[in-house]
């Protein structure tokens, strides 16, 4: 199985979401966390025989405005003939949000199936609130990819306990999520 994995934002020109410690300072960003946990979810799959690709960028349908960033990311994943695509992130929202949700473009679809069986593992074994698979079509990642797509938002990087979490325990969430993948795959033979 060839798996495209997209860690959310750029390390360069968008953070993404961030964690701000009590004395005001930026302690964890999205990008940086993403960008971890994608690494090490390309690890766990290459051990379980599947073949990757790894691409963290903002332009991820020619919509850069830099351009040192020449290749968009979904058409990258479409003409590297992926199975699935799977974006990496890291929700916000008020501080007191928290959990795992897993979002595609139609819930009853192939990327529908993914998302569950991702969503799935995270909660199971990191025991974070689950907040369910949402369709969400407009997202350029899940509009613009040829295969099932998902987006993972792991935790939320601006409530304290699950920031400690994606500080922490970034190893067991990308284990999570690269057995979802795996599941997903034995689901089809």
């Amino acid at each position: 199985m060839k798996v495209y994995i997209n860690p959310g934002h750029d390390l360069e020109y968008d953070s993404g979401a961030v964690h701000t410690a009590t004395d005001g300072t930026v302690d964890l960003r999205e990008c940086d966390v993403a960008a971890k946990i994608g690494a090490k979810v390309k690890e766990y799959l290459e051990a379980a025989g599947c073949e990757c690709r790894l691409l963290q960028s903002d332009n991820l349908y020619y919509d850069s405005d830099h351009d040192d960033r020449p290749v968009a990311v979904c058409a990258d994943a479409n003409d590297w003939g992926a199975d699935v695509f799977v974006s990496i992130h890291c929700n916000a929202a008020n501080t007191l949000a928290q959990g795992t949700e897993v979002e595609c473009y139609k819930r009853l679809s192939d990327g529908g199936a993914l998302a569950v069986f991702i969503q799935r593992q995270i909660v199971n074994a990191l025991g974070t609130v689950d907040r369910g698979v949402k369709e969400m079509p407009q997202l350029i990642v899940l509009k613009h990819t040829d295969m099932p797509a998902v987006l993972v938002e792991t935790a939320f990087i601006d409530n304290d306990d699950d920031a400690d979490l994606l500080a922490t325990r970034s190893d067991e969430l990308a284990a999570a999520i690269a057995r979802g993948i795996t599941d997903y795959q034995c689901s089809l033979c």
